[in-house]
């Protein structure tokens, strides 16, 4: 009796494209990684640089203002009766505005603030375009 046997390969196309897929999620996800802790660590220095920014100013308003209390008017301090008003550049886009109020020794701050220094134009593109309820036809 001749008996054929019928020989049957194992299948392996499924769990080899399942393990080339799983491979490929792994190496996108890896990648998406990387990207983020570029990214934060962008944002790290960038926040790092506008904090030393920041300080720098404050430094430089606190000087002028020792220098007001000894009875010292820099430049740039704009004087209205008692109210000393000055600005120091926080970066490109920001300052650093000062009101302080001198009564001999004594004093009072009335404004320490950082500011925009940017013009904000909204019509500049014609404005919003905002719905007003009516159909576009």
């Amino acid at each position: 009796m001749d008996e054929k046997r019928k020989f049957f390969p194992p299948a392996t196309g499924g769990i080899s494209l399942l393990v080339s897929f799983a491979v490929l999620c792994l190496t996108v996800f890896a990648l998406l990684s990387l990207a983020t802790v570029q990214a934060n660590g962008r944002l790290m220095d960038a926040s790092v640089q506008a904090v030393e920014d920041y300080y720098a100013a404050d430094c430089e308003a606190m000087n002028i203002l020792a220098l007001l209390r000894e009875g010292t008017v820099s430049d740039g301090v704009s004087v209205e009766g008692d109210v000393y008003s000055y600005s120091c550049p926080i970066s490109e886009t920001q300052d650093l505005m000062v009101e302080v109020q001198l009564q001999g020794k004594n004093y009072t701050i009335l404004r320490w603030q950082a500011v925009s220094n940017q013009e904000v134009n909204p019509d500049l593109d014609g404005g919003l375009n905002v719905w007003d309820g009516m159909p576009a036809f």
